[in-house]
């Protein structure tokens, strides 16, 4: 005997929809983001590979931009994106990105950084680079994040998208090896050795 259908009920229940409210009360061994509403978990610590890149190209970033009025933040690092004059509490679109730097200082508030990073990077890893490459791309893109790069590891391959008129263009691929120079930041190249 199975579960009887009763007219005027849904039988598919619908997902919860949770808010930084809720977010702040999971605790530190739920690594997660929330995206409008829906927790999105993320993959155990990164491989090594995956931080020495990230420590290689946060170093340069930081000595670029050393002396001049802007800051440079890693993961984890809440960034909030909400809407409008939403509260925090109610905000549901609170990400992670693996490096980022805000130009506006009103940003940053007690709890990370409260609006779209000017620049962010992601490192890609197995678990994650689909997301990085299109959800993540279009979330950073709606809140106008005004540089976004996808960097490969493996490859040393970067993918770099400069926001114009509200849009991301076609990618501009380059090498790190080579060095991958910024729209955002004219004059900061990033290069890489291969190991």
């Amino acid at each position: 005997m199975g579960t009887e259908y009763i007219p005027g009920t849904n039988p598919v229940k619908e997902k919860p929809h949770y808010t930084y409210k809720d977010y702040k009360t999971w605790g530190d061994d739920i690594r997660c983001e929330l995206w409008y509403g829906e927790p999105v978990m993320m993959s155990p610590a990164p491989h090594r590979w995956h931080q020495k890149l990230l420590f290689d190209i946060a170093l340069q970033i930081n000595s670029f931009l050393e002396g001049k009025p802007f800051q440079v933040y890693l993961a984890p690092l809440d960034v909030f994106l909400p809407e409008a004059d939403e509260s925090l509490d109610d905000c549901d679109l609170v990400v992670q990105p693996d490096l980022m730097v805000v130009c506006d200082q009103t940003k940053l508030i007690d709890e990370g950084i409260r609006g779209a990073p000017d620049f962010i990077i992601e490192i890609l890893s197995p678990p994650t680079a689909m997301r990085d490459q299109s959800d993540k791309k279009l979330i950073y893109e709606s809140k106008g994040v005004r540089e976004y790069w996808i960097a490969n590891p493996n490859t040393l391959e970067v993918f770099r998208y400069v926001l114009q008129d509200g849009r991301y263009g076609l990618a501009q691929p380059a090498l790190l090896t080579d060095g991958a120079e910024s729209s955002l930041f004219p004059g900061m190249k990033i290069r890489v050795a291969q190991e």
